[in-house]
């Protein structure tokens, strides 16, 4: 084994991630390390794969579709399969935030409207009424 290889620890403190994040991707078929008996050791292509995992994650894509897109990687014609599906996810994946996004500034728009029409009910109700004089 020439290649570098990373403890469970140096990958949680090199990825910010937790041991059990790593177990969980592991059980997950996601990630591969190599055993030693209770010894886990991530090779170059683990780091890679945890690298995609963690921004697929940032994005919003299912561990499903990380891990499709991952075993894409091996069909021999470049990846060019793989970046297809995964461009197609990724456009439909921005189409969902966007819109999202817009839903959000909708709602946040109206929660200030509402929030001014409350100041202007509390500042009318605390004036003193000159008929109850």
């Amino acid at each position: 084994m020439t290649e570098r290889t990373l403890t469970i620890r140096e990958m949680c403190d090199t990825y910010d991630v937790t041991p059990r994040t790593l177990r969980f991707y592991e059980a997950k078929e996601l990630l591969f390390p190599i055993r030693e008996g209770q010894k886990r050791l991530f090779t170059k292509r683990d780091r890679a794969r945890l690298k995609l995992i963690l921004r697929g994650k940032r994005f919003g894509f299912s561990l499903e579709e990380i891990r499709q897109l991952l075993d894409l990687y091996h069909m021999g014609d470049q990846q060019q399969t793989q970046l297809a599906r995964t461009y197609d996810i990724a456009r439909d994946r921005l189409a969902d935030m966007v819109s999202q996004r817009d839903e959000l500034t909708e709602a946040i728009n109206d929660l200030k409207a509402q929030l001014k029409w409350g100041e202007k009910m509390l500042a009318s109700m605390n004036t003193p009424q000159k008929a109850a004089e």
